[in-house]
């Protein structure tokens, strides 16, 4: 069996960036979330969060005309982030008191059983999910 000839890359995945009506609100968020630094260069329309060392960053970009995704079916959502954690009770508990959203399952902190996750939505109603 011979080797697939090797796929010339364009570019390199650097950053994925997250429209929004406020980047200052989203990245004080996720700052939160995932215990990170903002890199606030002072622009009112653009946040990105310091690198974890993953290589990828995570940024947050003003949309003017901003319409907020509706889970699990309704458009615009285009994608969601997943975050693994090692204490979920821990995380959930995070994740709520910075002002996320619980979208599934609604009531209890620990994930679906059967899944390993549990959907929610950040400060301007991207849906996430917490993953075991």
């Amino acid at each position: 069996m011979t080797n697939p000839p090797a796929r010339a890359a364009a570019g390199r995945f650097d950053t994925v960036v997250i429209d929004c009506p406020d980047p200052h609100v989203l990245a004080e968020f996720y700052a939160g979330l995932l215990g990170q630094e903002i890199a606030d260069d002072g622009n009112d329309s653009w946040q990105s969060l310091r690198g974890d060392g993953s290589g990828v960053s995570l940024a947050f970009q003003r949309a003017t005309n901003y319409v907020a995704p509706h889970w699990p079916d309704g458009p615009p959502q285009q994608l969601h982030l997943d975050l693994t954690v090692d204490d979920f009770v821990t995380a959930h508990e995070r994740a709520v008191a910075l002002g996320a959203t619980a979208l599934s399952p609604t009531t209890a902190p620990e994930p679906d059983k059967t899944s390993g996750f549990r959907v929610y939505a950040d400060p301007a109603g991207h849906p996430f999910c917490l993953c075991r």
